[in-house]
């Protein structure tokens, strides 16, 4: 791995901090309030379509179908630099760039070129990734939805839950059961379903704790028709590709939680150097010293392992268990440094004239979607056995 960024990995960083702290951060607080709902999804929307034009939402696509070709670190660090003033607009970045991937990893060649180039341009203000369903929201292989061959239309029917961006997205991948008599997990496949299409039904959008900016809805099949061409790879192979494109997933969704936990404490320290106490700054005393010490080398640490994560994916090898390793890391932590930062600002901390209770709620999520750190545990366990 190596740990010094080429010279395209840095200018990628310095313009997603540059578009962050310019264009996402004064919009930012009100995107969490939803004071305005109308004038605010607008903004949102306005901001995803500038963010593609910079190249940001196909950064690991190849430049012959729109994208910016720049791999997986810089797609790790724009997302980190994004995330640190919008998670909301960062988890919507990580779930479109992993759309992309899937579309460019699997899909035939006239389905590249008709949805990959409306992804990275922003013609598409998002992609959504259908996967998760009620009752087998960590265990997948049991989902319920069905796609069935009639004539030269698949018809499906089912719901799926917690689908971000759903209410805006332009395209879907869809995971649905082809073969109900194959074993668990067998007869899975994966289709692309355009918004708008008859049958496709977007239904309530989550009241969710925290990332409000961004709509997570459930996504209903309901004898919705696509045309047989709309399959994507192989027949009866979707899980296998599910599971693969969560684990580049998860590399994005732990960069997000880094950003979060560094805005977090960046926030906090700053503070501590200006808040008087027995005659001093706070940042003079020895216990919150401690406590900073110890939150930004366990955020050292998240960073370094995305970093071996990203690079081993970009490199072509496997990397399912580092991606785990480092979602389960960077997630965690975010949530402890964000604790840890309220409590440096005691009182303060803990009202909404200061953007941390904002960073705490945004952040526990990300110990959930993209597979649980509960899951990223079996995942790693399951992988250290098999490597005796």
């Amino acid at each position: 791995m190596k740990l010094s960024l080429t010279e395209e990995q840095t200018m990628i960083k310095d313009m997603a901090c540059k578009f962050a702290n310019s264009v996402l951060e004064p919009a930012a607080k009100a995107l969490d309030r939803g004071d305005d709902k109308a004038a605010e999804r607008a903004l949102f929307l306005h901001n995803l379509k500038q963010l593609a034009e910079l190249g940001f939402m196909g950064l690991n696509v190849k430049s012959e179908y729109g994208g910016s070709d720049a791999g997986v670190v810089a797609f790790s660090l724009a997302l980190t630099q994004v995330a640190r003033v919008c998670a909301s607009t960062a988890v919507t970045m990580s779930v479109t760039n992993m759309v992309g991937e899937v579309i460019q990893a699997i899909g035939s060649e006239e389905q590249k070129q008709r949805y990959l180039p409306k992804l990275c341009s922003g013609d598409y203000a998002a992609g959504g990734f259908c996967l998760s369903e009620a009752g087998v929201g960590s265990d997948p292989a049991g989902m319920k939805t069905s796609a069935v061959l009639d004539n030269n239309e698949w018809v499906l029917n089912g719901t799926k839950i917690w689908i971000s961006s759903a209410e805006y997205a332009g395209i879907f991948v869809v995971c649905a059961v082809t073969d109900p008599m194959a074993a668990k997990g067998k007869g899975i496949s994966c289709f692309l379903v355009e918004a708008g299409t008859s049958g496709l039904i977007i239904g309530k959008a989550e009241e969710k704790m925290g990332q409000h900016g961004s709509a997570t809805n459930t996504v209903i099949f309901d004898d919705c028709r696509i045309p047989k061409s709309a399959l994507m790879g192989v027949l009866n192979d979707g899980f296998r590709i599910a599971l693969s494109e969560l684990s580049g997933g998860r590399i994005g969704i732990g960069s997000l939680a880094l950003g979060i936990g560094q805005s977090a404490m960046d926030y906090a320290r700053k503070y501590t150097t200006e808040r008087q106490q027995f005659g001093s700054s706070i940042s003079d005393l020895q216990g919150p010293q401690w406590m900073m010490a110890d939150a930004y080398t366990q955020l050292e640490a998240s960073r370094l392992l995305l970093m071996s994560a990203a690079c081993m994916k970009q490199e072509g090898q496997p990397f399912s268990k580092q991606a785990s390793m480092a979602k389960l890391h960077a997630t965690e932590t975010a949530n402890q440094v964000c604790y840890t930062a309220i409590q440096l600002m005691g009182g303060l901390g803990y009202t909404r004239e200061v953007p941390l209770e904002r960073y705490a709620r945004d952040a526990r999520v990300t110990t959930i979607y993209e597979g649980t750190s509960e899951i990223q545990r079996v995942i790693i366990g399951r992988e250290l056995l098999r490597e005796i």
